[in-house]
């Protein structure tokens, strides 16, 4: 028996339900709406649905997240976490351990924050830096990729970061949980900051006309 934690999702299909078996239990938000068929797939195979009540964020948002098959075990432990943070989250993939190419999953999430579907895009790799270098061929997309909570910090309010690269192999579990909550708690703020924000938009645009 086990649980499978699927809290951040406002709805669950029965594609989240079609690999747990009789006795697992299926660990939602308070909330969150089953589609029909994931009803019906929970009743035939006895599995317990536990509902959990979600803290609310000061701010909250809507994140982007994606991740290879070197960070898809790191993604399944950041849905978590951004759950108990009381944010919401696309899961862009991938969706296993099986070898995919990191630049399909990074364009994707940066094109969810470009396009204002997101607010926000996290997307974890190997190292965090090829999906970096991808994110940010994207207009008005400007990712950073972090290590520690100081750098977190510096991206948002310094260099106003709206998308956060990580590398799942370069760092444990708990620092990643450090480096995302310090990295969505840091706003760009300060006058100065902006100014020179805008002048990172500015060069893009440039190149894009071109």
């Amino acid at each position: 028996m086990s649980v499978i934690d699927e809290r951040g999702k406002s709805v669950i299909t029965e594609v989240d339900v079609r690999n747990l078996v009789a006795g697992d239990t299926l660990r939602i938000d308070d909330n969150a709406r089953l589609t029909s068929l994931a009803e019906d797939l929970t009743r035939e195979r006895g599995i317990h649905i536990e509902r959990a009540k979600r803290r609310l964020a000061a701010r909250r948002r809507r994140i982007a997240i994606g991740a290879d098959h070197g960070g898809f075990e790191m993604k399944e432990d950041l849905k978590r976490l951004l759950a108990d943070l009381g944010h919401e989250f696309q899961d862009f993939g991938c969706h296993s351990t099986e070898a995919v190419d990191y630049p399909d999953y990074a364009h994707t999430v940066a094109r969810a924050v470009a396009k204002g579907t997101c607010d926000l895009g996290i997307m974890i790799d190997g190292a965090g830096i090829g999906s970096c270098m991808v994110a940010n061929k994207v207009p008005g997309v400007r990712a950073a990729m972090c290590y520690d909570e100081a750098s977190a910090k510096n991206s948002r309010e310094h260099n106003g970061a709206n998308v956060l690269t990580l590398g799942g192999k370069m760092m444990a579990t708990e620092l990643m949980k450090k480096i995302v909550t310090a990295w969505l708690a840091t706003e760009l703020t300060e006058d100065r900051h902006r100014r020179r924000v805008a002048k990172i938009d500015a060069i893009g645009e440039e190149y894009s006309r071109e």
